[in-house]
């Protein structure tokens, strides 16, 4: 099943051991993300590494593992769609990740309920994920 993954969830999945964690790694899901989510991941480290109680050093460990599964599309790859992403999306920010949905036609994993504010792209956050498990 392909999903189109945002940074919260794999901010989540960094966090905590979670379900989060457990459903990135599930081979059931194709995922994807723009790539520019390296960088926000990474503007938020520190951060991240605190809540964690992790040094940087595993936890960018443990961040490369995971982006290994999430296959990143270079901007040139979805541009045609961010008119039509620029039209639906309810936060501006999250252009980019609609563009992607609109481009594979697959569904947006979030757990930004604001982003359900539309009815073009279907939006599943971690718990409805779980249940295609």
């Amino acid at each position: 099943m392909k999903l189109i993954v945002d940074a919260n969830i794999i901010i989540s999945s960094l966090i905590k051991d979670s379900k989060t964690a457990e459903l990135i790694i599930n081979p059931l899901f194709e995922l994807y993300s723009p790539k520019y989510l390296i960088e926000e991941i990474i503007k938020y480290g520190e951060e991240i590494a605190i809540k964690t109680k992790r040094d940087i050093k595993s936890l960018k460990e443990i961040f490369d593992a995971i982006a290994s599964l999430i296959n990143l599309i270079e901007f040139s790859n979805y541009e045609l769609f961010v008119y039509d992403a620029e039209k639906i999306s309810p936060d501006k920010k999250d252009v980019d990740y609609f563009a992607l949905a609109l481009k594979f036609n697959c569904a947006i994993w979030t757990n930004d309920k604001k982003l359900k504010e539309q009815n073009r792209v279907d939006i599943y956050s971690t718990e409805e994920v779980s249940k295609f498990v």
